[in-house]
């Protein structure tokens, strides 16, 4: 029992930090950087701008997004390592929040999308739940583009109705 407790306690004391890295590990820990660059690389100049990045990354990301190839395969590893050099953590925050408000909206679409699909589809528990979220929901008007949308389906036209339902519904989630 004495000796359970001691190797108990030499674990506490041991430092594991001072363990040097495995080669999987870095290998691991570089990729992840890179990948990090990349998502850098692929946002618009203007939101690499907004992210108030190092001078030096700034450039590099801004300079990879016209390269190719090679030269662009290069140019993340260099990414990498100027990552490597910074508080990577804190460029993966500022990376997060610039998403978030475009995450929003993207949401925000697909509820709209559902929504016209579930009133295209008849689905009258879609009126309830839009009557009760929306206090402008003009019931009248949206079984007219559902019906109008139906006839336009038949016909093989063009889904004008279908576009005027979503632009409808767009609408009222803005003016909520």
């Amino acid at each position: 029992m004495n000796e359970e407790f001691e190797q108990d306690h030499l674990d506490e004391e041991f430092d594991w930090s001072s363990i040097p890295k495995s080669k999987s590990r870095i290998k691991r820990e570089l990729d992840e950087l890179k990948k990090l660059g990349e998502d850098l690389i692929e946002l618009p100049k203007k939101d690499v701008l907004k992210l108030e990045l190092d001078e030096d990354l700034t450039e590099a990301v801004i300079n990879a997004q016209s390269m190719s190839k090679g030269a662009l395969k290069r140019q993340k590893g260099y990414i990498g390592g100027i990552i490597a050099r910074l508080d990577h953590e804190e460029i993966q925050q500022k990376l997060e929040q610039l998403k978030q408000p475009k995450q929003a909206q993207t949401d925000q679409f697909h509820q709209l999308e559902n929504w016209r699909d579930r009133l295209l589809a008849e689905d009258d528990i879609v009126v309830t739940e839009l009557r009760g979220y929306f206090k402008d929901f003009d019931n009248q008007h949206v079984r007219q583009l559902v019906r109008n949308a139906k006839q336009e389906a038949v016909k093989q036209q063009p889904p004008k109705s279908a576009r005027l339902l979503f632009k409808y519904l767009q609408q009222l989630q803005q003016n909520q």
